[in-house]
């Protein structure tokens, strides 16, 4: 019984896992999509998407203490300042309006050499239903 396990393990230790997710929310933000395996995409997402949500925090914050402590706390994950001031600032600052659902997995087909499912993680595009 799988009961209480909410965490998708990829098949590596913790230390390999949070490393492996790291990179990958760095390059998300650097390039705004990237093309990985489905079970990778889907431990992204949910890491990236929490990571998302205290971004847009600090973006709407008014308090500068407050955004300070979540910009660290998204610093300890990014360990680059500059990419951290570029994720709030400009990436997160048009989400602020959203709830969630900042990512969007789509599949692409099968990798040539082992078969491995493939997919294309993209950040949403940041329009609201404003009008």
């Amino acid at each position: 019984m799988r009961h209480r396990v909410k965490r998708h393990r990829i098949n590596r230790p913790k230390d390999h896992r949070t490393a492996l997710l790291r990179n990958q929310a760095r390059e998300l933000i650097e390039h705004g999509s990237i093309v990985t395996t489905i079970s990778k995409a889907k431990a992204l997402k949910v890491f990236f998407d929490k990571l998302m949500s205290k971004a847009v925090k600090a973006a709407s914050a008014d308090d500068k203490i407050k955004s300070m402590n979540l910009r660290r706390q998204i610093n300890r994950h990014l360990n680059d300042k500059r990419l951290t001031n570029k994720f709030v600032d400009e990436i997160a600052s048009r989400y602020v309006g959203r709830s969630g659902g900042y990512t969007r997995i789509v599949r692409i087909g099968y990798r040539r050499g082992d078969g491995a499912e493939m997919a294309i993680v993209q950040l949403v595009s940041s329009e609201t239903s404003e009008e």
